[in-house]
């Protein structure tokens, strides 16, 4: 089994938070992921800062969704920041997939695709027009996201064992939705532990508010890997 790597996301206003809080989690910590919120603000220049003087490993998380051409453009541009990882939605087809996949060929970006948010259950997936279960659903795109060469996919912690068991275990599986016992679901709706998601088999551990919102970051992210290593 690979040994799980935690993920704090970054979901802060400004460099200056980010580069605070990143040297706060300390070297146990080695991977941050930088959102929509920060790099919006602060753009290219956070994730050269946090990779460069912080010494984390940048997962951008952008979801990127458009034509094949488009996407594979930002996935390129993101590769060339040097990023560890970077993710797409796997809703925008096999040949966004494939064209995303081929422009980080020779890199070290690993490229995942997003399979159903987090935030969203049956009940409003009925109300999208979905025909199928989230779970389903999931596992379809999962399918195409393997076939047209990603690496792996972001999945909630629900769909873990499914997925490890029809891609197997070298198909990489990162798990949003990551809340301790003691905290509240707030916006998530497909959630789990962080002992029972790396029980079920994830790759990556993705938490925010937990350890962001903490009185003391570091201590909650140790108390979060402690978790983790208990279950190896």
């Amino acid at each position: 089994m690979k040994q799980p790597e935690l993920i704090v996301a970054l979901d802060v206003d400004t460099a200056g938070e980010a580069l605070a809080l990143a040297d706060s989690l300390g070297p146990e910590v080695q991977w941050v992921k930088v959102g929509k919120q920060l790099f919006t603000r602060e753009g290219p220049a956070v994730v050269n800062s946090l990779r460069r003087e912080c010494g984390k490993k940048v997962f951008l998380d952008l979801k990127f969704h458009d034509i094949p051409n488009t996407v594979a453009g930002a996935v390129r541009a993101a590769a060339s920041m040097g990023v560890e990882m970077v993710n797409i939605h796997a809703s925008g087809g096999c040949a966004m997939i494939a064209a995303a996949a081929r422009a980080v060929e020779n890199t070290s970006t690993i490229l995942v695709a997003v399979t159903v948010l987090t935030s969203l259950d049956e009940e409003e997936t009925r109300r999208l027009g979905w025909r199928d279960k989230p779970a389903e659903q999931v596992l379809r795109l999962a399918r195409l996201s393997a076939e047209a060469g990603a690496a792996g996919v972001v999945c909630s912690a629900w769909e873990i064992e499914r997925l490890r068991y029809h891609l197997g275990p070298d198909f990489i599986l990162v798990v949003p939705g990551i809340r301790p016992a003691q905290a509240g679901n707030q916006d998530q709706k497909r959630v789990m532990t962080p002992e029972k998601a790396v029980r079920a088999g994830a790759d990556y551990l993705v938490v925010g508010r937990p350890v962001t919102g903490a009185d003391e970051p570091a201590r909650a992210a140790a108390a979060i890997r402690e978790s983790m290593n208990s279950e190896r």
